[in-house]
Formats: structure tokens, sequence, C-alpha cells
């Protein structure tokens, strides 16, 4: 079935009901959008500004093109978009209302469901969004240690929106320098670089936090050594799965690569879109959140819409259904037949040198490169450009459980399609072929 696209006399799309509201949102919304990752400035001049529907693996922008999307969502849509099971949950919770002045058992439920997939961990606690869930793990080391510095990956690009990281990033405007001292970064798969770091602030480093993979695999033990690291040390172990999480396994990376850290932060997946995160860990630690201890208490996580009930019916729904269903083998299966194609058309067109698809199968990004071989925003751009064109919407290649053959074939035609104009690029210049 072909893709439903709205084209102008050239051959174009139709993107004027986009670039009308597109308009209006920078005039009312700092940088036009609530999530800079879906801004302007991260996708091409030829693209959608404004999605309308969505089903399965398939969107509609607001001009009523139809696109196959990658991504997802930030890959928050794992099972795919307005997935019934999921919707029904929501549906049959809605009448019953979303927020009380006390507890829900729906609370409840959610928990006993999260820490039955999650080994190790024994208390949950829910939120909104990623940020303040790594946020409440990086306070609670810092309150059952009584120190003040945390240690992160300098190799995983985000981890909140928080001072406490985004001091250590480029755009760290308006964070003290007080507080950017406190946060020092080691390398993936370097233990000597997590040693060092030990070394450099003895008695120091109340937690430390990374995503157990990234775009590759933990080598020679790794996450198991800075485990001991941190053990020996007395620092908070904490690994963050909002993207490994419901992908790697239903248990999360943590279960991939059999390790059980004190604590771990999930979201995205967690619920299919609907705004749910939550932080769990060892008993020992998440109890100073609570009321029944003796030690001084941390004002852990509170938020008004924390427990938002048809948001946990989403979340208990999604849960099932990675239980009862094949979805991280589907989400595997799928992505190896999509970078199997991708890698076969792309040594067709001799391109090896200038595009790498790597990442998980469940997780998986293309990496672009210029006639120098060095990596390119503006290449990025080109080739994103050129598969919007084609019906394929995607800043990355980030599968859902809704691709079917039929999408991923699709896909791999439009690359094959696409790669003859990346390739003119290569020798022409990138400036030429970019609207």
């Amino acid at each position: 079935m072909k893709l439903n696209r709205q084209q102008d006399k050239y051959g174009e799309l139709k993107l004027a009901e986009s670039n009308k509201i597109k308009a209006r949102s920078h005039a009312l919304i700092p940088g036009g959008a609530h999530t800079y990752a879906k801004g302007d400035d991260q996708f091409p001049e030829l693209s959608p500004g404004f999605i309308a529907r969505g089903k399965g693996c398939h969107v509609w922008d607001v001009d009523g093109n139809e696109y196959i999307e990658y991504g997802m969502g930030c890959r928050a849509v794992a099972l795919g978009h307005a997935f019934e099971p999921v919707i029904k949950a929501v549906q049959k919770e809605l009448p019953k209302g979303t927020n009380f002045s006390r507890p829900s058992p729906i609370e409840v439920r959610c928990a006993e469901d999260l820490l039955g997939m999650i080994e190790g961990a024994e208390m949950a606690k829910f939120s909104k969004d990623g940020s303040s869930t790594t946020t409440a793990a990086v306070k609670l080391a810092r309150a059952v240690t009584g120190r003040d510095m945390i240690a992160i990956c300098g190799d995983h690009p985000f981890f909140a929106t928080n001072d406490w990281f985004i001091g250590t990033t480029a755009l760290d405007a308006g964070i003290p320098d007080a507080i950017k001292n406190l946060t020092v970064k080691f390398s993936y798969n370097d233990i000597a670089s997590v040693r060092t770091l030990f070394a450099q602030y003895p008695g120091r480093l109340a937690g430390l936090i990374m995503e157990p993979a990234k775009y590759e695999d933990p080598k020679d033990g790794f996450l198991h050594q800075v485990q001991k690291l941190c053990k020996d040390n007395g620092t908070v172990f904490i690994l963050d799965e909002m993207i490994t999480g419901f992908r790697w396994d239903n248990g999360g990376a943590q279960k991939t690569y059999d390790v059980v850290p004190d604590l771990s932060t999930f979201g995205k997946a967690l619920a299919n879109g609907f705004s749910v995160s939550a932080l769990v860990g060892k008993e020992e630690i998440m109890r100073l959140g609570g009321l029944d201890h003796d030690a001084e208490r941390v004002f852990l996580l509170s938020t008004t819409h924390g427990a938002e009930c048809h948001s946990l019916a989403a979340a208990i729904a999604t849960m099932r259904v990675y239980r009862e269903e094949p979805v991280i083998e589907t989400l595997f299966r799928q992505g190896e037949r999509l970078a199997s194609g991708l890698n076969s058309v792309i040594a067709t067109h001799g391109l090896q040198r200038h595009i790498k698809i790597i990442g998980k199968p469940c997780s998986l990004v293309f990496d672009t490169l210029d006639e120098k071989e060095q990596s390119s925003q503006a290449f990025r751009s080109l080739l994103m450009q050129e598969l919007i064109r084609r019906g394929i919407l995607g800043q990355s290649l980030v599968i859902s459980y809704s691709h079917s053959n039929d999408d991923v074939d699709k896909t791999i035609d439009a690359f094959d399609d696409a790669l003859p104009i990346y390739k003119d690029a290569l020798s022409g210049g990138v400036e030429h072929f970019l609207v």
C-alpha cells in the first residue's frame, strides 16, 4: 500500500499548514516545541512541522502527509501509536477520575507489576519524566552517603534537565560554578577512568550514574567492575534505564548484563507514550524517602500528577503486553531485518565509509559522514530530508512492535532511492542539495 502524500505541482511535499502553525508556535513557545529533541533545529527545512495523529508506526502531519515513523516519540512509544490494549485500559480508567487527595489502589498495582519485572528492585516511586527520577536517585545517593559529588558517564548524552547534569554541558547558562563542580565524568568501557575518579575524589563520590549500554555492550565485565568500585568506596551505583528499559529485556538491560544496581530509573517505553517514569531500588535506600525509619527523611519525589490514574493504567497495560506477547523478540527481529537491509543497500552504493548503522537492533541509529569521513550534521540533514520526501520520518532508526515487514522493506527501499543523492552531494557539495 502506498503512503498518502500531498504534493505541489513541482512534486514537493505540501507543508503549508505546518508552516503556518510554526510561525505561531515560535511566537508562543520558546523554541517552538516543549521538547528540544522535537525542535526545528533537529530536522531539515523540508520536514513536517506538526504531527496530527498516529496509528501503529504510521503518522500523519497536519497537511495530511503520511510517514513511517522511527524514534517513536523519543523512544517512548515502543508498542505503537494508539496501541489498542493500552488505549482500552486508559478509556476504562478515565471515567473513574484521574487524581485524588489520597492514593489510589492503582498505584499499588502498578508498583507490584513493575517490581515483579525488575530483579532486585524492592520499592518504587512514580513520577512523570525521566529528569525527576534520575535527580531523585542523585538526591538519595547524597542523603544515604552524606557526600556531595556525582560521577556520570561522559559518553552518555543526557541524564536530566536539572542543574547537576546540565551544568556539565555546553548549555550551562544560569548554573553556578559551585554546582557544576560537583559532577565529574568517566568514560564507558574504560575502568581506568572510573578508578581515577575514585582516587582523585576519595570519600566524596555519593553516586555514580550511567546507562547500562548505549551503542556498544559492556566489555570485560565493565558494569560489574564499576559496581565493585562503588561498593568498595561506599558509593551508590545507579543505572539509568530510560532508553534500555523495556527494549533490551523485560527486566531491563540490567537483566541482559546480569547486574543488580542499588537504584535504577525507568520511563519512556514504560507506559507506551503516556507520562510515567519510575525510580526503583533497594529498600534500605528507597525507604529513606518514606515514613517508617528513624533516619533523616529525604524529600524524594512528590508531584501532583505523579500517580495520575489513567497513566498508571497505561503502564499496567503496557507491562502486560510485554509479559504476554513477544515484544522484545520482535524489536530485535525487525531491527535486525532493518539493519541488514540498510547495510546491503549502503554497500550497493559504495557508501560504507559514509553511512553507519549502529546500536542494538532494538535501538538503531545512523551516523552520517562527509567526504572527509567526518561526522556531519549537514549530511545528516540531507539524508533525513531525502527520507522524508520518500515517506520516512526518522531522526533515528528506533523501531517499534508495530513495524511490519512491509514497513521495514519500504524503509530500505527509501534509503536505496535516497542514497544516489547522498553520493552526488559527497562530490558536488552538500549545500547544493539541501532545501
